[in-house]
């Protein structure tokens, strides 16, 4: 059995805000083609991801909200949800296939179809709240899918590990309040989105980083912050929102991470999976803006959970 299943719909590559968006289709094709180059490609399971329902949406959103977006999605041109997201005609059906791989990437890894999942998929959604759009992202993937696993399968304990360079609020705001999920995130601060400095709770392991702050620190700052929580926790299964664009050449950000950087937190995220989880992780993708250096450290972190 190939251990990694590879999640992605193309019509995530439909979803278009305007021309020069930095949130643009060409990160899936970015990563897609680096894997095929690499040869990892057919290495990995490959699955289309399903749209996630109403029901699967509403356990982290309101339902209020879900209609709301259902029905301002435009047939023609773009409707704006904030000054940083928009949806143009294929953006609904792209956001639910979004959320709907982190559905089938948890039910694959809990039924043991697969040990461990990436989901290649687009906008991001760490940024999206229960009822508010932000930051590029409409519907919470990440949450659908922590969601599923706990109401599906019955776990008590699920980790969420954001390593994306802005902080996952909308995650926070969905889970700050359920006892049985533990959000770890870095993040540069101050900095967009202005959250998460002063909220650290028990379970909310909020750990702001300066900007320029270099991969050694990260690291530091990952084994000092996360790993005693985590070993308190002992999660049942693991979530990833893998955002690259705390790497040194993102144009959106200040931080100084590295390809070696990806790939040594995916080994430290894997680690913690095998401890108490049963090896258990789901990646969801969330930021990354330059071309190359998202390719390159997404192919690390895809390579890395595979065993390749």
């Amino acid at each position: 059995m190939n251990r990694t299943a590879f999640i992605t719909h193309p019509d995530t590559l439909l979803h278009v805000m305007d021309g020069q968006h930095p949130e643009s289709p060409a990160r899936i094709t970015a990563i897609r083609d680096r894997l095929q180059r690499d040869g990892l490609l057919s290495k990995l399971q490959i699955h289309e991801a399903p749209a996630a329902t109403d029901a699967q949406l509403t356990r982290v959103h309101t339902p209020a909200y879900v209609q709301h977006i259902r029905r301002i999605a435009p047939k023609a041109g773009l409707v704006r949800l904030d000054p940083d997201t928009a949806m143009g005609p294929m953006s609904l059906s792209a956001v639910l296939h979004a959320a709907g791989a982190a559905v089938l990437a948890t039910d694959l890894v809990m039924q043991g179809k697969a040990h461990n999942a990436f989901c290649c998929v687009r906008p991001p959604g760490h940024h999206a709240g229960r009822e508010t759009a932000a930051g590029f992202c409409i519907f919470n993937g990440i949450s659908v899918g922590v969601a599923h696993a706990l109401a599906v399968y019955g776990l008590q304990r699920v980790a969420i590990i954001d390593f994306d360079v802005h902080h996952g609020d909308g995650t926070e705001d969905i889970f700050r309040d359920d006892a049985r999920v533990m959000l770890c995130s870095t993040f540069q601060h101050p900095f967009y989105p202005g959250k998460g400095a002063d909220s650290r709770s028990e379970r909310m392991i909020n750990v702001p980083l300066k900007a320029e702050t270099d991969g050694s620190a990260f690291r530091q700052a990952v084994t000092r912050e996360f790993a005693p929580a985590l070993a308190r926790f002992k999660p049942q299964m693991v979530f990833v929102s893998a955002g690259f664009d705390a790497h040194a050449d993102d144009p959106l950000a200040q931080l100084g991470l590295q390809r070696d950087d990806y790939a040594w937190v995916t080994r430290f995220i894997m680690e913690i999976a095998a401890s108490h989880a049963q090896g258990r992780v789901v990646s969801v993708l969330e930021g990354g803006y330059r071309l190359e250096a998202l390719a390159d450290c997404a192919t690390a972190h895809v390579s890395t959970l595979a065993g390749l």
